[in-house]
């Protein structure tokens, strides 16, 4: 997708982070990065005026959804204009010098750390370390001294931060990866957008949700993702999440337009393009 040339796109982490893989890979090389030390500060970077554009993860093939994303978003003004699907390999990154041998300590964020355990089996004398990011754990062996540390993230963080790949897809499942949205505050006209997501409140009687799914099913509206939230502050409610997959948006706001006779606080989060399911792959829906 295109965006303006220089635009700033906030990320979670560091440079060298998937996110910020991420981001690239979506908007290309002439943005401006804007790394964010958490979820919080990554999502109130537009509204403090810091970037225009926030690049977040929001699902990931083994780990599920990231939570706090989803629940930043409804909080938020932003909507999804783009996504895209990036493969997560995870390698061990240590000092230029270093030895496979010589490792004692690797530190990684603890999801990357839970992703390589047949690795860490294979080798039980390591220490696991956790640490606030993939991409900050690189920076923080090669700015050290000590070669008997190593840690765990992708390629681009080895190269930013000048460290030497010991090891490569050391994670335990081949089929690891990542969708990430692109946020704005202005709604996305892309032509071709063929995905829709919102979400919306039940009353909390019996059909409830049967109901409000109705008007999708019978317009044979493809759903291809639902999944429900706590609304915090209001034990046992509950928000539900749907990803639709639209090919005629006439048809599509008809029964976004059913269900809103049907649901509270509903809101469209976004119309935009799909990514592929797999990149490199192309997959259909069932």
């Amino acid at each position: 997708m295109k965006v303006e040339k220089n635009a700033r796109v906030a990320f979670q982490g560091e440079r060298g982070a998937f996110s910020e893989e991420a981001a690239v890979e979506l908007l290309g090389e002439e943005i401006v990065l804007v790394p964010r030390p958490t979820f919080d500060a990554t999502f109130a970077a537009v509204g403090e005026g810091l970037a225009d554009y926030v690049v977040t993860p929001i699902e990931n093939t083994l780990a599920g959804s990231i939570h706090r994303a989803f629940d930043l978003l409804v909080g938020s003004e932003l909507n999804i204009i783009g996504e895209v699907v990036i493969p997560i390999g995870m390698n061990l990154i240590a000092q230029p010098g270093t030895t496979f041998e010589r490792v004692a300590v690797v530190e990684s964020h603890p999801m990357a750390l839970a992703q390589c355990e047949r690795f860490f089996s294979a080798n039980p004398r390591w220490k696991k370390v956790v640490a606030e990011d993939t991409a900050g754990s690189v920076r923080h062996v090669l700015q050290g001294s000590d070669p008997s540390r190593a840690a765990i993230a992708g390629r681009r963080a080895a190269q930013i931060y000048g460290g030497v790949i010991l090891r490569e897809h050391i994670e335990d499942a081949p089929e690891n990866y990542t969708r990430f949205w692109c946020l704005s505050r202005a709604s996305n006209g892309m032509e071709g957008a063929n995905k829709l997501s919102l979400v919306f409140q039940l009353a909390h009687v019996p059909g409830a949700l049967l109901q409000a799914l109705e008007p999708f099913g019978r317009r044979s509206i493809n759903l291809m993702k639902i999944e429900s939230r706590p609304v915090h502050g209001r034990p046992w409610e509950y928000r539900f999440y749907l990803d639709l997959q639209v090919s005629s948006n006439k048809e599509a706001m008809e029964a976004i337009a059913e269900l809103g006779q049907r649901a509270v606080n509903l809101r469209i989060l976004g119309l935009y393009r799909a990514a592929e399911t797999i990149p490199g792959k192309q997959t259909g829906n069932s």
